[in-house]
């Protein structure tokens, strides 16, 4: 059974960090496509990093330069490593994988299975 378990949310002063993981089970993660989302009370999921199985990425404007998106194939976890936290980044964050994996992508649509998300909250 295809699994993606999240965890590293929490509580975070502006300014703070806090490293996401997500951890597959039941399939090898190698042939997909990786992506991180989030979605605030009230508003729209959004895409926030994505990588595909070559390595290539892509982020958000609204995070890039402080959010970087990684993966351990051989441990079948994806990370996102989230620095320089602001108030505006509190969310419900979200993995997710795509399949093919040769193709990236930052909308949620394009993307098949779904972590149960974790919460981080920035806040003073």
């Amino acid at each position: 059974q295809l699994q993606l378990v999240e965890s590293g949310g929490g509580l975070v002063q502006p300014g703070g960090s806090l490293r996401l993981s997500c951890t597959a089970s039941g399939f090898t993660l190698d042939y997909y496509a990786i992506g991180w989302f989030r979605q605030a009370p009230g508003k729209e999921r959004e895409g926030v990093s994505c990588m595909d199985i070559s390595g290539r990425t892509n982020y958000a404007n609204s995070v890039k330069g402080r959010f970087t998106i990684s993966r351990d194939n051989a441990k079948n976890t994806m990370y996102l490593q989230m620095n320089s936290l602001k108030p505006e980044d509190t969310a419900v964050y979200y993995c997710a994988l795509r399949s093919p994996g040769w193709y990236s992508s930052l909308r949620p649509p394009d993307f098949g299975s779904w972590g149960q998300g974790t919460q981080v909250t920035v806040s003073s």
